[in-house]
């Protein structure tokens, strides 16, 4: 047996649905929005290159409208933090998202290092 929604419950059922909808698809780059993305891109990994301290090769950059998106691994909270400092610092970056995580004694994917047995 259904239960009937109230004029208030269908509202917010329907209101809800339009918003999934609308929120799951984002409308395409622009040529130039791409463009704009690419070249912060470029300038996020040349400024990690160029830190004299620490080593950023397995830090991953991707930018989205201008919203940096770091992710890979790093060895220290300090690099973790510098990268994040560094990332506000370089043009066309708007917004940093961390999703860097840490290496644990050498071992990443969470392997106890002592081999097959």
């Amino acid at each position: 047996m259904a239960i009937p929604l109230t004029g208030g419950a269908s509202a917010i059922l329907a209101a809800s649905a339009v918003l999934a909808v609308a929120c799951s698809t984002a409308p395409p780059k622009s040529p130039e929005q791409e463009r704009a993305d690419e070249a912060t891109t470029e300038r996020l990994y040349a400024a990690l290159d160029a830190s004299p301290i620490y080593y950023f090769r397995n830090v991953e950059v991707n930018v989205d409208y201008g919203v940096a998106r770091l992710s890979g691994y790093v060895w220290t909270t300090d690099e973790l933090y510098h990268a994040q400092q560094i990332a506000r610092t370089v043009p066309g970056v708007t917004g940093v998202r961390n999703e860097m995580e840490l290496e644990r004694q050498g071992n990443r994917g969470g392997g106890g290092g002592t081999g097959a047995q």
